[in-house]
């Protein structure tokens, strides 16, 4: 390999070293996402916030107060058996989609290690190429410096003109 080429070889694995990337590569999203797998990320996002639990207690304190103040005529009264059977209605189904949601993020986790061990991988083969474009330039450089010591004796031996 002259030098030339070892400096473009070079040159070239620096440049893609260096391009950056504005996306995780491992990571779907958008229209690359089935419907039910962004549904599970909505409702995840949406049922793990503080404003679905604020939400969640003014609901509850609405039915309440509300039931509580219209007395025996309301539609639930007092131990608000219809509330409790809401309440476990929906946590049966927030159950049901957490674990939806907990498969999801473990799909994303694997998808991450994946694309983790991927660029290991290729990070140990451009580590690699760069030692051997190294090594390659070291014997280049031992090599010059051979000659250049020896033109240097030859220009010793040479009478002086």
């Amino acid at each position: 390999m002259t030098d030339e080429k070892a400096v473009h070889e070079l040159d070239r694995l620096v440049e893609r070293l260096s391009r950056k990337r504005t996306v995780h590569p491992a990571i779907r999203t958008g229209d690359q996402l089935t419907l039910g797998e962004r549904s599970a990320d909505r409702l995840r996002n949406s049922m793990g916030s503080w404003a679905f639990v604020f939400g969640a207690l003014a609901f509850l304190a609405f039915w309440m107060l509300l039931n509580a103040a219209r007395g025996g005529s309301s539609f639930d009264p007092y131990p608000f058996i219809l509330l409790n059977l809401v309440l476990s209605c929906l946590a049966a189904l927030q159950g049901a989609i957490l674990l939806i949601a907990a498969k999801r993020s473990d799909q994303i986790s694997a998808e991450l290690a994946q694309h983790d061990y991927d660029t290991d991988v290729k990070a140990e083969e451009r580590v690699e190429a760069l030692a051997d474009v190294i090594a390659q330039l070291h014997r280049e450089h031992q090599h010059l410096h051979q000659q250049m010591g020896e033109l240097l004796e030859l220009m010793k031996k040479q009478p002086a003109a």
